[in-house]
C-alpha cells in the first residue's frame, strides 16, 4: 500500500482523495459540508459518518495501522454486506 503525505494536503484536497476512493468502493458514497465545516460522508449505513478535516486527517494517516488490525482480527470482525 502506498502512503501518501496527508498532512501537508489541503481540506479540498482530502476531499478529492475520499471522493476517489469512494468511487472506487462497492457502494456509492456522497460527500458533504455539515452547517459546523465538518465532513459528512453517507453510504456506510443509516446515519452519515461525519467528523472534522483534521479527525479525517488522523483516521487516512493511520489506514495502515487500522487495515493490519482488520486483518489481525478478521476471525471476530463481522462482515456487513455492500448496498
Amino acid at each position: 500500500m502506498t502512503t501518501l503525505d496527508l498532512a501537508s494536503k489541503t481540506p479540498a484536497e482530502l476531499i478529492a482523495i475520499i471522493e476517489a476512493l469512494a468511487k472506487a468502493g462497492r457502494s456509492k458514497l456522497t460527500l458533504k459540508v455539515s452547517e459546523k465545516g465538518a465532513l459528512s460522508v453517507y453510504g456506510f449505513g443509516q446515519w452519515p459518518v461525519t467528523l472534522y478535516a483534521s479527525q479525517w486527517r488522523r483516521l487516512i494517516e493511520s489506514i495502515d495501522d487500522i487495515s493490519t488490525f482488520l486483518d489481525t482480527h478478521k476471525a471476530v470482525l463481522t462482515e456487513k454486506p455492500a448496498k
